[in-house]
């Protein structure tokens, strides 16, 4: 199985740990997020592939101040790095990482000079990866990576995870022995720990029943390690508030995160994080960052606005009911973020740059 895992990455070599501390958490630009909409990025329900671009081109110049495409993302990458891109297919077909948006980043990683055999889409499971179609979207020569083969509620596999990188916590499942090992840690997985020096972010703009939001800081937390069920195991046993921001103080996703690009063409509102239909809104909108608690921070107000927009209570006032279940879900995730220094949570330090292209 190990080699199975290793053989699917598709790269020839193993990356430096290393990178520019200065691209680490929260990134070039703190408290910096550009948001660009597009009326025309989704019609009858399909991501529009130029018009995407076009946001694309746009929110990568305006967050960099770079004179082109190529320059943007020469700011962050270059030959010899190797990529991770952590997709998010956690809403299946309904609601995933789309392809349009997915191959943008994989040519502007080339652009700046990151061979193909160097770049990395990673999701944490496969089967989920492949229940969502992204495999069909990864362009030839680009690895396919993931750390376990499918979700399941004990999730001690140790397969595709490192060893020697893990949080510690003093949370467990009910019933388990926190004197064992495998059940207090979460190991990372080893894509991130030991095959790749730089990540791009490329969640979905969503709503999830414990967290409140699922953005750009739960799409790291909870798709990189193992043993996650435990931050939000029951009804009564939610721990994401603090579960979240933990696993992204880790020095590993500090020094190698250095871009976030928030697919919010397509988004949900409500009974997150799985794709709802009846939940699911075209916000038309892509938000760009190095600061992902900035993003999430902006993102949350955006489904509020939705929620209060479709008669619901804004996230952190919510209760359970058929579709979720947590009360008060911990959206206070993205607070303590901001304050292990993760990024900008405080309003009057984050700018956000709003941009509207004409169809």
């Amino acid at each position: 199985m190990r080699d199975s895992l290793l053989a699917a990455t598709g790269f020839r070599r193993t990356a430096s740990a290393q990178t520019r501390p200065r691209l680490g958490l929260p990134g070039l630009y703190p408290g910096r997020v550009v948001a660009v909409s597009h009326p025309a990025s989704i019609v009858s329900g399909a991501y529009q592939a130029q018009n995407v671009a076009e946001m694309m081109r746009k929110g990568m110049m305006e967050l960099t101040g770079a004179p082109g495409w190529a320059d943007a993302w020469r700011v962050f990458f270059e030959p010899g790095d190797v990529v991770a891109i952590k997709v998010c297919p956690v809403g299946g077909r309904l609601i995933s990482s789309d392809g349009s948006v997915l191959n943008r980043v994989v040519d502007g990683l080339t652009q700046a000079g990151v061979r193909p055999g160097d770049i990395i889409v990673y999701n944490r499971y496969r089967r989920e990866m492949f229940a969502a179609g992204i495999p069909q979207w990864v362009p030839k020569g680009v690895g396919l990576a993931w750390a376990s083969e499918a979700y399941d509620l004990v999730q001690h596999d140790i397969e595709g995870y490192d060893r020697d990188t893990f949080l510690e916590l003093a949370l467990a499942l009910p019933g388990q022995d926190i004197r064992e090992e495998q059940v207090r840690r979460s190991y990372v997985a080893r894509v991130l720990a030991r095959q790749v020096n730089k990540v791009v972010n490329l969640p979905v703009l969503k709503h999830h029943n414990s967290a409140g939001v699922t953005i750009a800081l739960k799409n790291l937390s909870h798709g990189f390690v193992n043993n996650v069920e435990r931050s939000h195991a029951t009804p009564t046993l939610n721990a994401t508030g603090t579960f979240i921001p933990a696993v992204l103080n880790l020095p590993v996703f500090r020094q190698k995160v250095v871009l976030n690009v928030v697919d919010g063409v397509r988004a949900s509102y409500e009974g997150g994080p799985g794709g709802r239909a009846q939940f699911i809104w075209e916000h038309k909108t892509m938000y760009f960052g190095t600061d992902p608690v900035a993003l999430d921070k902006t993102g949350w107000k955006a489904i509020d606005r939705k929620r209060v927009e479709m008669g619901l209570a804004p996230v952190a006032e919510s209760k359970a009911n058929k579709f979720n279940r947590f009360s008060f879900p911990q959206v206070e995730h993205i607070e303590l973020a901001g304050i292990l220094g993760l990024g900008e949570f405080d309003d009057s330090k984050i700018g956000v740059k709003r941009f509207e292209l004409k169809a």
